[in-house]
């Protein structure tokens, strides 16, 4: 893990004025922003009181730098006793700007650093989620990296109805009502990185509980060549995005990137030429050119609602953000009959299950046959750590759990300081695209059962088995990663093992 420089310039001097200290030593290493005034220097040595060696940054590297030296400074592992009630915490909504700068609190009281440190802190270890749990001994902080939960701080529990009362503030939700669950969010900037933090509370026995799911805008922009695919499975997705209609269904579990797959489909469709639109729940990254509607079922907007409604917009692209229900099946259905293209998403563990999950919706064989143009399931797993990774000869029982003759290489997570003595750095996508061609679509329409679909579309390989078998082979994961993540799916025919 790399040691960031504790910052010795004031945050709010170093992003106006373009100045970073990046090393404290006998002379101060310090990064000046492209245009920035290099008067701000002198002021620089003077708080320093020691010589400067400067280092010319560009406005990307700078941000970067920002972020990183100044993310982790409020965030210490404190028992939270030295933290006192901001007065008036139902006074300062109107205060709050749309997009506060979370890093700049030089004034701010200590709860507020704190909740802001730990957002800070999840920002830059790349968590995707924070957990506040209440509980009678204490208020545990846990962060979801890499799909995979840690604890982050142990804190005195006292201090819990602060910081949810604080984080309610900054949500815009009712902080005295605390028996029922709030939704809401919450815009902010870290540096130069925008966010968008999605905050739901559940009433629970110790307190209530807290979850904070962080959306990084930048990530908006990922294009179908980064989502990771095998080339053929890359091919098959763009010519079914290309299809004038039809359906393409992504499936998989609650955080398996579903829905950024989706995204990246639609920045391939977003040329100008098309009018798309989209139904939401919630409507997680701002698209600039795409129509994009949230669901509200309070007011009865519903994905159908929803669905119907944005066909009278005249588009040509349509995303549903999942198919629920037998109303939003069979709606996306006449969609894509009368010539739209209809994007969406369905939990079901592989590409196979999403006809049934169809069929047993109540939508009729012939109309998913005619209709349905490609199923991609999908799922992320951990990638190993090329600085910690240890190469072991499988024995027969790992080697089952992936389909391989005893004897081959694979990799083991060790643990260093590179990946957090976890033993992964960041995740890869597992892809398994059934094409929906002339055989498949026949067999479909004869109702014929998920084993039959799985032996026509994928007699030359492709399940979520193989993908798997590949990364593991490779190096890539290891054998207990894709398990994990997998399951049942890279649970082969003992025959293959021997």
């Amino acid at each position: 893990m790399i040691t960031l420089v504790s910052p010795s310039l004031p945050y709010g001097f170093a992003k106006r004025h373009g100045v970073l200290l990046l090393d404290a030593g006998e002379v101060a290493r310090v990064g000046l922003r492209e245009g920035a005034d290099p008067k701000a220097l002198i002021e620089a040595r003077r708080v320093l009181g020691r010589p400067l060696a400067v280092e010319a940054l560009s406005q990307a590297a700078f941000d970067r730098q920002l972020s990183e030296v100044y993310a982790g400074d409020h965030l210490a592992a404190t028992d939270g006793d030295d933290l006192d009630m901001p007065a008036g915490l139902d006074s300062l909504i109107d205060d709050i700007p749309a997009a506060a700068d979370l890093l700049d609190t030089a004034d701010d009281a200590p709860v507020i650093r704190l909740i802001n440190g730990i957002i800070a802190e999840a920002v830059r270890t790349g968590a995707s989620d924070i957990h506040l749990e209440t509980y009678e001994n204490a208020l545990l902080v846990r962060m979801r990296i890499d799909g995979v939960l840690r604890e982050a701080l142990s804190l005195n529990p006292r201090i819990a109805p602060l910081l949810v009362s604080r984080i309610k503030v900054m949500a815009r939700l009712d902080i005295a009502e605390k028996r029922v669950p709030q939704d809401g969010r919450i815009p902010l900037a870290l540096g130069g990185k925008t966010l968008d933090v999605r905050v739901s509370t559940l009433p629970s026995r110790g307190g209530e509980r807290v979850v904070m799911r962080i959306l990084d805008k930048d990530q908006a922009g990922l294009t179908l060549d980064r989502l990771g695919m095998a080339p053929d499975a890359l091919a098959a997705f763009r010519a079914a995005l290309a299809e004038p209609n039809g359906i393409i269904l992504v499936t998989g579990p609650t955080g398996s990137g579903k829905t950024t797959s989706l995204y990246a489909g639609l920045a391939l469709l977003n040329d100008q030429t098309r009018n798309i639109l989209t139904v939401e729940d919630p409507v997680e990254y701002a698209i600039d050119g795409v129509g994009q509607t949230q669901v509200n079922t309070k007011v009865g907007m519903t994905f159908a609602a929803g669905l119907r409604a944005i066909l009278r917009q005249d588009p040509d692209v349509v995303m549903v953000g999942e198919i629920r229900d037998v109303e939003t099946a069979g709606v996306a259905v006449q969609a894509a009959l009368t010539g739209h293209l209809v994007l969406s998403t369905v939990h079901t563990n592989d590409a196979a299950g999403a006809v049934t999950r169809l069929r047993d919706m109540g939508v009729e064989p012939f109309l998913l046959a005619s209709t349905l143009r490609l199923i991609v399931a999908q799922r992320l797993v951990r990638r190993l750590c090329d600085h910690c990774r240890t190469p072991e000869i499988a024995d027969k029982k790992t080697a089952k759990l992936v389909g391989a003759k005893a004897g081959v290489q694979v990799w083991r997570p060790h643990g260093c300081a590179h990946c957090g003595n976890t033993g992964y750095v960041g995740r890869v996508g597992l892809y398994e695209v059934l094409k929906i061609d002339d055989r498949v679509r026949r067999l479909i329409a004869a109702e014929a059962d998920e084993d039959a679909v799985v032996a026509a579309a994928f007699a030359g390989g492709g399940t979520l088995t193989e993908r798997a078998r590949a990364l593991v082979l490779d190096g890539v994961t290891s054998v207990e990663e894709a398990v994990r993540v997998a399951r049942q799916e890279t649970a082969t025919d003992p025959a293959e093992a021997a």
